[in-house]
Parts: structure tokens; sequence; C-alpha cells
């Protein structure tokens, strides 16, 4: 199945190849010269996944980055940076930064090609099995995703406590890798695929207080991102039981 990949490379010639490639595979390809143009083409329309330089004129990758996982509207869309900075320092920086993948120029089409449709089939799964997420295993039900059996229920505008016992009972199960209850309300929204925002406004917590329990969720269930965390809600739910 094609899909819409935004390239963005200053090097013009090096725009063209990247499309080609990509077109050759069978994607639709926006291309952008900038990072300032590429920000411009996503208010009307959002590419399923971006590939970018680093280095560029104006806004560099980072800023473009930034940027991206800031809006709600284009937080998860799964960015590949494919630049000519191959040290291990910058590899780590921009896995921080927020992209899924790492790839240095000069680059293998297949690699690149590889990389992309990897990423875009996970995400794809992810995206089929929240689809099946039954009712019972809303936010806000009585029984739990994260361990098939039921628990208490509050309301969405119900301030989140930050402690209090653990309700994930996900692998690893050490006592250290269990979610507290407020981590386990965000848990939950993320793989409904809310955003920050808008799970801050349901649970009536700042959005700093939302980011501290995404990154100990990552952190206790050894997740890179968003998508690897809504992935496993979703697997635990498959299991669930809802006779229990």
């Amino acid at each position: 199945m094609p899909r819409r990949i935004l390239v963005v490379e200053d090097h013009a010639p090096l725009l063209g190849l990247i499309a080609r490639t990509l077109q050759h595979d069978g994607h639709v390809v926006m291309a952008a010269s900038s990072a300032a143009r590429a920000l411009a083409a996503m208010t009307d329309t959002l590419p399923d996944l971006i590939v970018s330089d680093i280095m560029m004129s104006g806004l560099d990758g980072y800023a473009l980055v930034e940027q991206i996982r800031a809006d709600p509207r284009t937080d998860l869309i799964p960015i590949v940076f494919l630049t000519a900075r191959d040290t291990r320092k910058e590899r780590i920086k921009g896995l921080q930064a927020g992209v899924d993948a790492y790839l240095t120029k000069p680059f293998e089409p297949e690699e690149l090609i590889a990389v992309i449709e990897n990423i875009l089939t996970r995400v794809s799964r992810t995206h089929q099995r929240i689809a099946r997420l039954p009712r019972h295993a809303g936010p806000d039900s009585r029984y739990s995703p994260w361990s098939g059996r039921g628990s208490s229920t509050k309301s969405a505008a119900e301030p989140a406590d930050d402690g209090g016992d653990a309700a994930g009972d996900l692998s690893p199960n050490a006592p250290a890798a269990r979610l507290t209850k407020a981590e386990h309300r965000v848990a939950t929204r993320v793989a409904q695929g809310l955003s920050n925002k808008d799970i801050a406004v349901q649970l009536s917590v700042s959005h700093r207080t939302v980011e501290m329990h995404l990154s100990n969720i990552l952190a206790k269930k050894h997740l890179s991102n968003r998508v690897e965390l809504a992935l496993l809600v979703a697997r635990e739910v498959d299991n669930v039981d809802p006779s229990n």
C-alpha cells in the first residue's frame, strides 16, 4: 500500500535521489527543501512518515523534530534522520530528540527502504490493534488491559494521583516495573492516540506531570516511544477475558 512520505533535504540533487528511490518503491513523496517549507506543507496534508536531513539553512533537523513533536496533530508521525553526521554522540542526540531511526550519508537505498517499511508496518499493526480495543478496556473501565483483572474506576476528570498501588502488571514483572495508578491512566490514554496536552486536560493535571509519568512508564517497561507503548497496551488487551 503506497504511503505518503515527506522528504526534507536542502541539497536539490540528493532530494531528487531520495524522492525517486521512494517513488520507485511505490510511495507518494512530498518534497521540501527546508524545515520551514516542511512545516508549511503539513498544514494541509499530513505524511505517514518523514525523512529529514539535520544540517539545513534556517531551522535545522532538530528544530524541525521539536516542532513536530510539540504539535498534537503531528507528534506521532515517525521520523527518520538521514544525515552526514555519523558520530555516536550525534546518533544518541537524534534518538533522544525523538526520531525513530538514524541513517547516515552516503546511504544505501535498500537500507532506507527497509527501515521505512519496518516502521510503517509496526505503526500499521499498532493502529489495527488499537482499533480492536474492546469497550470494556477503555481508560476508566473496570477491566484493566494491563492485568486482565477488574479494577476500580475513576472519573476522567478526577486528578491522577502521583503514587498509590501499582495497577500495571506487564512483564518484566519485578515490583519496580509495575505502574502506579496514575501511570496506568496515562498509558491507556496514550494507547488511544491522545496527545500529552489532551491527557493533561482529561486528568486535570499539568502537561509536565503527564510528561513525567510517560517518561517513567517508558523507563519501567523498557520502551523507546509512544508507539511501542500503544502496541504493548493493545497486546495485553488481546489477553483480557471480559467475563472476569
